[in-house]
């Protein structure tokens, strides 16, 4: 069998580094409960653990007061972030239209039961960048009482500038919440001197660490809502949460091995200057955009300039975006993610319903031209027969 050529990194990136394997299979034979215990194996797992809430917090440069709570998952994350703010009814909620749905289903979730009004960031639909003049006339119009970005679409790989929509949203005070799923250990993040109050993470994605392991950054100490209940370690007599400890917001026994592969897959990325992964990422994107643009029947989804990571989405007419996928998968070993990648509201702008939503190739350290290429050909290949 060919080798695979894995080019679905957005969902998750493959491989990991080997150190993060290595990483994994030491803590995984250790399994101990951290914070459960006063013997040394224990203090050992509680250590690792405050050592990679530091590490985070180092990487998004982020205040003293900043707080790292450690999660299953950024869909958790979302859940407890979103879940724990305090909301009201009629009040404005900002959101872009590259949204995922581990932010907009527990949104729509909230909105239906405290009745706050989900409005969309205006867009420029051919660039699809959103456009500042107009975004300024919808605060003044709809001041907002929170500010919900992605900072990178999984969808077509555009960094979405939140740090100047959220300085046009300064004047409203608004809770800022930025996902950063698609962008923590690829694109160089400062939270200092921003309005993000809290910025959402995921491990196995640009952090090249496992599955089972996200959170997010409290960045100026503002105080959620428990949304998740049971045992901490401590204070075992109080039926209430202690929301004076970050414990409080990590409930359960925590996963020991792959935050250790976290923190392995940090400590991996602090080898390379920051700024270089996004650097070959985008020189990857841009041999991608022109080895498909050779191809008439192609259909390459903006935007194909600006600033961007290694993500791009494409169509081929005559064909559905799913069995562009099967043909890539089963002729040729080429793993692409199809279909509308739980973003909702994009796919409207890219007019792609049609074809049932798009090709998302996404790229990663591990990514060569010559895979590239490769896609390339077998593209050109599919294309042809439809003629």
């Amino acid at each position: 069998m060919r080798e695979l050529i894995y080019l679905d990194n957005a969902s998750t990136t493959y491989p990991k580094p080997e150190t993060v394997y290595q990483a994994m299979d030491a803590a995984g034979r250790m399994a101990v409960n951290a914070g459960r215990g006063s013997y040394g194996l224990a203090r050992e797992a509680y250590q690792l653990i405050e050592d990679t809430r530091e590490q985070i917090c180092r990487m998004l440069h982020g205040e003293p007061v900043a707080e790292v709570v450690l999660t299953p998952s950024a869909t958790v994350a979302c859940n407890q972030v979103l879940g724990g703010l305090e909301w009201e009814k009629g009040s404005a909620v900002y959101v872009t239209p590259f949204e995922h749905n581990a932010v907009m289903r527990p949104l729509y979730a909230l909105q239906k039961q405290y009745g706050f009004e989900i409005e969309e960031l205006a867009v420029d639909p051919e660039a699809m960048t959103l456009n500042q003049e107009k975004i300024q006339y919808q605060f003044l119009r709809k001041p907002p009482a929170a500010l919900i970005m992605t900072h990178v679409s999984n969808v077509t790989g555009a960094v979405i500038p939140w740090q100047e929509i959220g300085k046009l949203a300064e004047p409203y005070h608004p809770v800022v919440v930025i996902d950063g799923s698609q962008a923590l250990g690829l694109v160089p993040v400062s939270l200092q001197q921003t309005s993000a109050d809290f910025y959402i993470f995921a491990g196995h994605k640009t952090l090249y660490g496992p599955m089972g392991v996200g959170g997010y950054v409290n960045h100026h100490g503002k105080k959620l809502k428990p949304v998740l209940f049971g045992g901490t370690g401590s204070d075992s007599l109080n039926l209430e949460m202690d929301l004076s400890r970050t414990a409080g917001y990590e409930p359960g026994s925590m996963n020991i091995a792959a935050i250790a592969g976290l923190h392995a897959a940090i400590e991996e990325w602090r080898r390379t200057p920051e700024g270089e992964w996004l650097k070959r990422e985008q020189s990857l994107r841009e041999f991608l955009v022109k080895s498909l643009s050779r191809i008439p029947e192609a259909i390459l989804y903006p935007p194909l300039s600006g600033e961007t990571v290694g993500i791009l989405s494409f169509g081929l007419e005559g064909f559905s975006a799913g069995d562009i996928g099967i043909l890539l998968d089963q002729e040729y070993h080429i793993a692409v993610r199809t279909g509308y990648h739980c973003a909702p509201f994009i796919h409207k702008y890219l007019k792609d319903e049609r074809n049932g939503g798009t090709v998302r190739v996404s790229v990663g350290r591990f990514t060569t031209e010559a895979e590239l290429e490769r896609l390339a050909e077998a593209v050109e290949e599919i294309a042809e027969l439809s003629g």
